[in-house]
């Protein structure tokens, strides 16, 4: 793990700064919320003629990743000590979890509380007791991490 230093939340501020601004802009010139979860399950099972758009915003995620990893040379730290099985288990709950929802973090925590909505918040404080829930029993009863 790395510590946290006046330059790691100067890349955080500003990691904030860019997903508010994406939300804005997404909302304001083609009127959608940015929902990950949402623009992503758009690309199977939305209308062809809505698919573009999200093609383009999850080709921006990935050239956000590429260009932290040029300007700082620093790739994103893998992940130790889980076995490829429990990965792959978390990752089809977090989906489940994101459809029982409506929705993922990035839409109901960042637009959805910008908007004030009560749904959005009971989602998100959802979240938080589920993801603390979560890491105690992976870190503290299975051993993980």
């Amino acid at each position: 793990m790395h510590h946290f230093t006046p330059w790691t939340a100067l890349a955080a501020l500003a990691g904030g700064v860019l997903i508010g601004l994406a939300a804005v802009l997404l909302l304001w010139l083609n009127g959608r919320i940015a929902g990950v979860s949402g623009i992503v399950g758009g690309l199977w099972f939305g209308p062809r003629g809505d698919r573009l758009w999200r093609v383009l915003f999850v080709v921006g995620l990935a050239l956000g990743c590429a260009a932290w990893f040029g300007l700082t040379g620093q790739a994103a730290p893998r992940r130790s000590g889980f076995p490829p099985g429990a990965l792959l288990l978390a990752g089809l709950l977090v989906g489940y979890g994101t459809s029982l929802a409506g929705g993922c973090t990035s839409g109901h925590g960042v637009c959805g509380l910008a908007r004030r909505s009560w749904r959005s918040l009971v989602a998100t404080l959802c979240f938080l007791v589920a993801g603390i829930a979560s890491t105690f029993v992976v870190r503290h009863l299975l051993g993980l991490g």
